[in-house]
């Protein structure tokens, strides 16, 4: 399977409109972590889906992950190897949905799925540990550069912890996300 996991907080969503919109995703599951309030992540969802060409819905609880870009509603991990499996976790982090949660359940997936990974804008530190660990199991990783942040801190955060990591534009993010629904 092929899976792209997103960790964004502050300047987020419209970021993550202009990333996917437009995009058919093809074979491929888009999880996104975005903080969020739970009382608006139904209506955020509501709209991204009306304005993208794939469709976009509400991770629950036990979902099977399809073909579609996926907003987690609650911290949420991932589990399977040909079905990935979305879990809700009740465990009690800085930032809902966490990122880093999401991103270290996918660390054991990277051996029989391709994943993509990325973090971008917002504040705190939340997805740079999870990012590192998928990266040191061979994921490829990105973060978004600072020019293109709404708030530098978690991209930030992701580049000291991972030296390797390119900052880059969103429209290099965007390319990196076409390049990759289109591999083999």
């Amino acid at each position: 399977m092929k899976l792209i996991l997103i960790g964004s907080s502050t300047g987020g969503p419209n970021q993550l409109k202009f990333l996917l919109n437009d995009v058919d995703i093809k074979n491929t599951s888009v999880v996104i972590a975005q903080h969020m309030s739970a009382s608006f992540i139904p209506s955020f969802v509501n709209q991204f889906d009306k304005e993208a060409l794939s469709k976009v819905s509400s991770l629950n609880d036990m979902e099977v992950l399809a073909n579609k870009i996926y907003i987690c509603q609650k911290n949420t991990t991932l589990t399977g190897t040909l079905n990935l499996v979305a879990n809700w976790q009740d465990v009690t982090t800085s930032f809902k949905p966490s990122a880093d949660l999401l991103f270290n359940s996918a660390v054991p997936l990277a051996k029989t799925n391709k994943i993509l990974a990325m973090v971008l804008t917002g504040m705190g530190d939340d997805g740079a540990k999870g990012l590192l660990e998928l990266y040191k199991a061979g994921v490829k990783c990105l973060c978004e550069n600072q020019a293109d942040s709404v708030v530098y801190g978690m991209p930030k955060k992701a580049k000291d912890m991972n030296p390797n990591l390119r900052p880059m534009s969103l429209k290099e993010i965007k390319q990196e996300i076409l390049n990759f629904i289109d591999q083999e």
